[in-house]
């Protein structure tokens, strides 16, 4: 099935809908499966990935506050430290007001792994896998593969070296071929098994090459040297866990075409 022919038999499931929060959702765009290539992994075969939905945009500040009306658990001053540390919602001014000249349109930054998955998961929705999050991102305003395409590559770079712009609002980069805005150039976002790039600290199961996985000689073992721009994603992902509440790290939502 082409792209167009793809896209235009699951367009109604874009179409944006009343989610069980009381508010309008964010609308999801079909992603049309394809394999993927890995930066790193045991061997350089490339992995299948199912049709999948993935929302326009990254949560807000404004939707992730309904979520904190609704679920009180998840507010800064009642979350539990194993689910978040003391970084949570450091920014916001009470459990339920956001803090001074934070944009509601912006994306919810400094929220946990646990928190995104429990934001998902009452939308019946979930977070997008590693592989799920990386074949969206390869597509440019243009193409759905743009992997081999060297000025995208080094707008995504450049877009990395931006400060601050977690606090513009969503849709605020460009909209990609999929109509997914923001995969490159406002935040990070928390992929579902992010902590797969992490190495398990016993030596009896980790090679020299994972120990080393992002420095040095064993960067040849990656499947595409070139590809700066997932180096910087994998290293970021092999630095955090899922308590961790950083500035600049939001997420959105995935579910199963």
């Amino acid at each position: 099935m082409s792209p167009l022919r793809f896209l235009l038999a699951v367009s109604a499931l874009a179409i944006l809908s009343q989610d069980i929060l009381g508010q309008t959702s964010t609308a999801m765009k079909p992603v049309k499966g394809g394999y993927t290539l890995p930066l790193y992994g045991l061997d350089t075969a490339k992995i299948w990935v199912d049709d999948f939905l993935l929302d326009e945009h990254a949560v807000t500040n404004g939707q992730y506050l309904d979520f904190v009306n609704n679920y009180p658990e998840w507010q800064k001053s009642k979350v539990k430290g194993i689910f978040a540390d003391a970084a949570y919602l450091i920014n916001w001014k009470t459990d339920l007001s956001l803090g001074e000249n934070m944009n509601p349109l912006a994306p919810v930054t400094n929220v946990s792994w646990f928190a995104a998955k429990a934001y998902c998961a009452c939308l019946g929705k979930r977070l997008p896998t590693i592989d799920e999050w990386e074949l969206a991102a390869l597509a440019s305003e243009t193409k759905a593969n743009a992997a081999n395409d060297s000025a995208f590559n080094q707008q995504i770079v450049a877009s990395y070296e931006t400060p601050n712009t977690y606090s513009k609002p969503t849709k605020s980069t460009y909209k990609n071929y999929w109509g997914i805005y923001d995969m490159h150039g406002l935040i990070w976002e928390w992929t579902s098994d992010f902590n797969s790039v992490l190495i398990s600290g016993e030596s009896r199961k980790d090679g020299d090459a994972d120990r080393d996985l992002f420095c040095a000689g064993s960067a040849i073992n990656a499947s595409n040297l070139r590809d700066y721009a997932a180096f910087m994603r994998y290293a970021f992902r092999g630095s955090i866990k899922a308590n961790y509440n950083i500035q600049n790290l939001g997420f959105r939502c995935a579910k199963t075409n």
